[in-house]
C-alpha cells in the first residue's frame, strides 16, 4: 500500500512530486499479499453473493423470500400493527 500526504499550504515542489510518483509506480509493481485470514474467494462464493440494494421493494421482497430468510410482508404487518414495548 502506499501513502501519499499532503499538507494544506505546503507547495509540493516538482522534486517531491517526482519522488512520491516513484513511490506509487514501485507499490504498483510490487504483487499483492492477501491476509491468511481472509484468502482469495473461489468462484462458487463469490457466486452466493446477494446484492444489498434493490431497484424497486418488490425485488427485495422476493429476494429475501427466495433466502428464506422472513416474508417482508408479514414483518411490515407486524412492525406496525404491534405497539411498542416499554420496559421500567
Amino acid at each position: 500500500m502506499a501513502i501519499v500526504r499532503y499538507t494544506a499550504g505546503k507547495e509540493l515542489t516538482p522534486e517531491r512530486d517526482a519522488e512520491l510518483r516513484a513511490q506509487v509506480r514501485a507499490a504498483a509493481k510490487r504483487p499483492y499479499t492477501y491476509d491468511p485470514d481472509s484468502p482469495l474467494l473461489t468462484e462458487q462464493q463469490l457466486s452466493e453473493f446477494r446484492p444489498v440494494h434493490f431497484a424497486t421493494e418488490e425485488e427485495r421482497r422476493a429476494s429475501l423470500r427466495e433466502a428464506g430468510i422472513v416474508d417482508p410482508e408479514l414483518t411490515d404487518q407486524i412492525t406496525t400493527n404491534t405497539p411498542a414495548m416499554v420496559t421500567m
